[in-house]
């Protein structure tokens, strides 16, 4: 009734039969070689809706009501509303077997624990040298000793890099969050990452009430690894206060950090705590971030009615805000939106495209993502260190097929060519 297109309800699956069918359809073919328009791809059927009905429009998650909007001020009003009239999407059966924390929590626990990690994941702590960057060092150096006993005879080796960045990913996480008790942090991450591909896959499923609870295989295995992930976890942080109440020093880690921040957020009664070239390297690094975000779209779910660009929402509505699109959109970009041109970014974020706004690959607002700062000092020290070492080209296998999942990822992996320097 207020104007906005969109597809018709068929109740009860809404569009998730065309979702899946189109993104089945999409990932079962290569894209050409260099190709970075890769909209149509990755996300199909978000793409051809907007296409059809316009950057504001309303398809069906089962049958609940998602408005897509792809204009970038819009998006960044919902990230930005502090006044409780929006929430993340929650599947609570789902995410209580997936350890909780800021990425989920709402209200009053949000803002507990997110002005709690904030101290540990401040940019000054992150560049302390003695705290932070031996351990990114570490891990890379290992990452570049493995390629290099890895070269042929020849010089040359063909290497999957895309499970190697998330070995290396996951020893920074570990190492950086846990210090000595790394090995312990590596299967938490693995785990993780492993419970995180079974509830995207269950998401498919939530419209079966009680399914969840059926004493199903697939739904034992994800108890057990809850169940897992928690017990290692609450041991590491055991042992960590019996060292701190002993007076052991603990700022070595982010786990440390955290735990002496949670200390003094109780002392003080809740009080805030206050705390190539490189920039070479960083104009490439955005340049990807904006070609391929980690996240294709970020989703909220209206808490109370509240209007939206001239639209008045009810409560209970899915607002999809798709950052793959607005990365993508030449309206906002230029003509050469799809080629990679990292030199857009040379005088900054906001002067990179005609809205200052429109580059959201950590999110926006409050809830904008905490380790930011720590990814990117982790891509920094990792691209610097490769460079260095190897010269490198596109493997003769690899086929280029972007694919979402957790994440936007090479689905058949990324094989490169390595040659040292």
């Amino acid at each position: 009734a207020q104007g906005l297109r969109g597809t018709p309800h068929r109740f009860p699956v809404g569009d998730l039969g065309d979702y899946g069918r189109q993104g089945k359809e999409a990932s079962s073919r290569a894209l050409p070689l260099r190709c970075h328009d890769i909209r149509a791809h990755v996300a199909p059927y978000l793409y051809n809706t907007v296409r059809e009905h316009g950057k504001t429009c309303v398809s069906w998650f089962g049958p609940v009501p998602k408005v897509t909007i792809a204009d970038p001020g819009v998006t960044r009003e919902v990230m930005s509303n502090k006044f409780g009239h929006f929430e993340k999407l929650q599947f609570p059966t789902l995410t209580r077997l997936l350890a909780g924390g800021v990425a989920v929590y709402e209200g009053e626990k949000w803002v507990k624990h997110r002005r709690i990690l904030n101290p540990a994941f401040h940019i000054e702590k992150l560049k302390n040298f003695q705290l932070m960057m031996p351990a990114f060092s570490a891990c890379c150096e290992e990452l570049v000793s493995r390629w290099t006993q890895s070269l042929g005879s020849d010089g040359w080796c063909e290497v999957d890099v895309c499970p190697a960045f998330q070995t290396l990913t996951g020893d920074v996480i570990s190492r950086t969050a846990f210090g000595s008790s790394y090995l312990e942090g590596r299967r938490i991450f693995e785990l993780q990452s492993v419970q995180a591909d079974r509830i995207v896959a269950e998401v498919k499923k939530i419209f079966i009430p009680g399914y969840m609870s059926l004493p199903t295989k697939k739904n034992r295995l994800m108890h057990q690894t809850n169940n897992e992930i928690e017990s290692i976890l609450r041991g590491l942080i055991e042992k960590r206060m019996q060292a701190m109440q002993q007076g052991e020093s603990t700022k070595d880690d982010l786990l440390g950090l955290m735990l002496e921040s949670n200390m003094r957020e109780t002392d003080d009664k809740g009080q805030p705590i206050l705390g190539m070239t490189i920039e070479e390297v960083t104009m490439i690094l955005y340049e990807v971030l904006r070609l391929y975000p980690p996240a294709v779209a970020f989703m909220r779910k209206t808490y109370k009615e509240i209007e939206i660009g001239s639209i008045t929402y009810p409560a209970g509505v899915i607002i999809e805000l798709p950052v793959l699109l607005i990365h993508h959109d030449p309206d906002i970009w230029g003509s050469d939106v799809h080629e990679f041109k990292p030199e857009r970014f040379a005088d900054g974020i906001a002067k990179a495209s005609k809205d200052p706004g429109a580059f959201l690959p950590f999110g926006w607002g409050p809830r904008i993502c905490i380790g930011q700062n720590f990814a990117l000092l982790e891509a920094k020290m990792a691209v610097c260190m490769i460079l260095q070492h190897f010269e490198f080209d596109l493997g003769p296998t690899y086929s280029h097929v972007p694919h979402n999942q957790k994440m936007l990822r090479p689905m058949h992996g990324a094989q490169i060519k390595l040659r040292a320097i």
